[in-house]
């Protein structure tokens, strides 16, 4: 946890940016729980959703739920491994603003941050966008948040952003059948008992982490704009 000094704001509420790239919803629906707790708080809140529009893997991700799940997932490990970037649309919200705090949502992708989040982390609108800003890392996943979290902190601080704090939350089960109940979400867009003949548990962001997220943002809005602030 890095501690910080209040913005020097003057007379407007404090600018606070959700950052996020998301699929199956995951990473919007914690970041917009944060989002309700800053305005509570006063602050104005903007959001920023990455669009993924590479010619290469545009189509397998313009729908939900996957047309064939495991084909298009598998399509992006190659790129995944090698830290590659891609085509992205940059919503005019993450292009301009006067922003006092950047909450990054990232879902993770084959054990890291995904390509349309690291497209725009590396991007000059990014450098742009964080400089000397204030930036919290929101990450989801099923097992591996602490290689997706770190990618993501390293990208945005190589782009001037200090880091202030992060939260992240993996889905239940073991490696197995936390792959098997996403594997089937991804494929059927429903929540199942069972794929395959296995029992599953339920995957994605649960509602006591949706709880967690609105303590953590809490905590943050007083930390970064003091008790009260509005």
């Amino acid at each position: 946890m890095t501690d910080t000094t209040n913005p020097v704001r003057g007379e407007r509420p404090p600018q606070v940016l959700l950052l996020y790239y998301s699929y199956t919803g995951q990473s919007i629906k914690v970041l917009e729980a944060a989002g309700d707790v800053f305005r509570s708080r006063g602050c104005e809140v903007h959001t920023a959703g990455i669009e993924f529009t590479d010619r290469r893997y545009a189509e397998r991700f313009s729908r939900f739920p996957m047309r064939r799940v495991w084909p298009d997932m598998l399509s992006v490990l190659s790129a995944q491994k090698r830290g590659e970037t891609g085509e992205i649309v940059i919503p005019d919200t993450a292009r301009a603003g006067d922003y006092d705090l950047i909450c990054i949502g990232s879902p993770t992708w084959w054990q890291t941050v995904s390509m349309p989040m690291r497209s725009f982390l590396k991007s000059d609108e990014a450098a742009k966008l964080l400089s000397g800003k204030p930036f919290a890392v929101f990450t989801v996943c099923r097992q591996f948040w602490r290689e997706n979290f770190e990618a993501v902190r390293d990208l945005a601080e190589q782009q001037g952003g200090r880091f202030v704090d992060e939260i992240h939350f993996t889905y239940p089960g073991d490696p197995l059948r936390s792959m098997l109940s996403l594997t089937s979400y991804l494929g059927s867009g429903e929540y199942r008992k069972r794929y395959l003949g296995i029992p599953i548990p339920s995957t994605n962001v649960q509602p006591v982490q949706l709880e967690q997220t609105r303590t953590f943002a809490a905590t943050l809005a007083d930390r970064l704009f003091g008790k009260g602030s509005g």
